[in-house]
Parts: C-alpha cells; sequence; structure tokens
C-alpha cells in the first residue's frame, strides 16, 4: 500500500505480520503510507523480552500499553508501564524495556517514519499466528543494519531484578 492523501482503513489484521526478535510487529502505517511522517506499529511480546540498550539518532519512540507490563529505562529515567500507560522516548537518548508482565500488547509510534524499513530487513514474516520460537538476537546482524538506519547498540538487554 502506498500513501493515499484521502486516507484509508485498516481493519484489526491487517498490515504486515513480521516476526522481528521473540516479538510479532503488525505494521499498520509507515513511510509509504504517511509521507514519511510517521510509523504506527501493534506489537506483541513473551515475558522476559527485551531489546539491548540502544538510541535512535533520528526517531523519537513512543508506546502506548493495551496489556501486559514493560519495565523502561530511558535515560535517567526508570519506568513501569502497565495498560493504558504511555511512554516517549525522546531520540539521541540510550533506552530499553523489558516484558515484566507478558505477554505484552502495545502500540509503538515512531516518528518520523523509517523504522517499519529496519524490522522489515531484520524480521521475517510472520508464518503463522502467535509469537515466533525464542531466538537470541544476532548482535552483529542488529548492529549492521542499525549503522544505516541511525540505531546505535551501546548494551545489553535489561535483566529482571530478582524477587526479594
Amino acid at each position: 500500500m502506498s500513501f493515499d492523501p484521502s486516507g484509508y482503513l485498516l481493519g484489526p489484521d491487517d498490515g504486515p505480520d513480521l516476526w522481528f526478535l521473540d516479538t510479532r510487529m503488525s505494521v499498520k502505517a509507515g513511510a509509504d503510507q504517511t509521507g514519511g511522517a510517521f510509523t504506527l506499529i501493534e506489537w506483541s511480546a513473551p515475558a522476559g523480552f527485551g531489546p539491548p540498550l540502544h538510541i535512535h539518532d533520528h526517531e523519537d519512540e513512543a508506546f502506548y500499553v493495551l496489556d501486559g507490563e514493560i519495565t523502561i529505562d530511558c535515560g535517567d529515567h526508570h519506568w513501569t508501564a502497565g495498560p493504558g500507560d504511555f511512554a516517549f522516548l525522546p531520540r539521541k537518548i540510550p533506552h530499553a524495556f523489558i516484558v515484566t508482565g507478558g505477554p505484552v500488547r502495545g502500540l509503538q509510534l515512531t516518528t518520523p517514519s523509517g523504522f517499519e524499513r529496519f524490522i522489515a530487513e531484520i524480521g521475517r514474516p510472520a508464518e503463522r499466528p502467535g509469537l515466533p520460537a525464542p531466538a537470541p538476537p544476532d548482535i552483529p546482524r542488529l548492529i549492521e543494519a542499525g549503522t544505516r538506519y541511525g540505531h546505535q547498540i551501546i548494551g545489553p538487554p535489561m535483566s529482571v531484578a530478582p524477587a526479594e
């Protein structure tokens, strides 16, 4: 689908579904649909999932949690977000998250668009409903592709704090 200045509507099951790392991402809008303005993704991930600590050089990123819970580090901030919570992660600030109550389902907004191209390059079309089988991330591949998209991997994923 390409940019349509008169608008468009997608149903709940519409949009390309990708398995990216251990997540499922359904791209609802990207550069081709928004004229480069933003990317909107509905995503889900299992408990314990978290991307490596990273920086976006060109994009602001935001999460709206629909189900489940994530713990987020963004610069000096540390938050826990659950259903109905919104987190804004500005560009150029190191951030990571981990699913602490999962599975989680949420909306991810990046502006300007382009994140959908990164996940399409690293991920693969979802082969069935649900999440992919868990697998360790291919860090060299993430670093190499991230360089082209202005994403810097700067540390490991977050870990869940042990229960006291």
